[in-house]
């Protein structure tokens, strides 16, 4: 019980970092993503530090209820922090939420309870071998670059795909020497950078999990082991990427990805790497139907007008 009031209170504390961070990039030039400048503008921000403190507080209470859980149990509660965006939003800005919004909020609740009571995720090792972190880290890290690459180069219009259809086929677009914000639209890009975002924080909750494995009573044992410090390069690295995520185009683009790729990504460490188990055989029939609920929500709210940029 102590494990999921503790994942609730960390995506409360997540969404409303969501509703701070929004509104100071909403008053940057949206052609500064992926680019330092873009951090140097949100330092001159005060609402992006509340936005700051607020990410922290999920930070540590997120890692707290991973020392009490399993991974496959914690992150997907974490999907809730989409509506209680919206609910946090409307108490802020007075703005009532309406049945647009109480429906899918009504779905992703059914769809996230019927998961987590399919799935009874039980606790594995909260340990992993060295070749396992070895392999697992490759494979995000090549999933990151890709997503990131992706977002450059266009979402429909691959460059391999382009050269091979020759320089006069209706897929070439721009010429060539044209900027990546020309061949590629803003929701396409905010999209991409957000599943990018999501999967580095699913590698970060892996970091956290294994971080909290090595701690033994003392806080100074926990910086003896490098989990500690790939956790705070992969949640910086995440953070980056939602902030670039946020400049290049509309939250309806870039949030659905970061909150469904985080639980997913967490629940293949959860289950691959740390040996925790869930229910499988014929129940991944209505698992995944609770999944298609849920990611249905999650796309139906971001498109509520009280989440536009105007």
């Amino acid at each position: 019980m102590l494990t999921v009031i503790l994942a609730v209170l960390a995506a409360v504390a997540n969404a409303l970092s969501w509703v701070l961070q929004r509104k100071a990039n909403r008053e940057i030039p949206a052609n500064e993503s992926l680019s330092l400048k873009l951090v140097r503008d949100l330092l001159r921000k005060p609402v992006w530090f509340g936005g700051i403190l607020a990410i922290t507080a999920g930070f540590v209470l997120q890692a707290a209820a991973l020392g009490t859980g399993a991974l496959a149990l914690v992150e997907p509660i974490l999907i809730i922090e989409l509506p209680l965006t919206l609910l946090l939003g409307s108490l802020l800005f007075h703005s009532p939420l309406s049945s647009r919004e109480w429906a899918p909020i009504g779905a992703m609740t059914v769809g996230l309870s019927a998961l987590l009571l399919l799935l009874s995720p039980s606790a594995g090792s909260g340990s992993a071998r060295w070749y396992e972190w070895l392999i697992g880290i490759g494979i995000n890290a090549a999933l990151l670059a890709g997503l990131v690459a992706w977002s450059k180069e266009g979402l429909w219009r691959p460059a391999w795909l382009i050269r091979l259809a020759g320089p006069h086929s209706h897929l070439a677009g721009p010429p060539s020497g044209a900027p990546p914000s020309e061949r590629v639209s803003g929701s396409e890009r905010a999209a991409l950078l957000g599943v990018a975002a999501g999967a580095a924080f699913g590698l970060t909750a892996a970091l956290i999990k294994g971080m909290t494995g090595t701690f033994h009573g003392h806080l100074y044992t926990v910086f003896a082991h490098w989990q500690i410090y790939g956790m705070v390069g992969a949640g910086v690295l995440g953070f980056f990427l939602t902030q670039s995520a946020l400049n290049a185009g509309r939250l309806v683009a870039a949030q659905p990805g970061i909150s469904i790729m985080d639980p997913v990504v967490s629940v293949v460490w959860g289950v691959l790497v740390f040996g925790e188990q869930v229910r499988g055989g014929l129940l991944i029939i209505p698992e995944a139907i609770a999944v298609i609920l849920i990611a249905a929500a999650a796309f139906m709210l971001a498109r509520s007008p009280l989440l536009a940029d105007h």
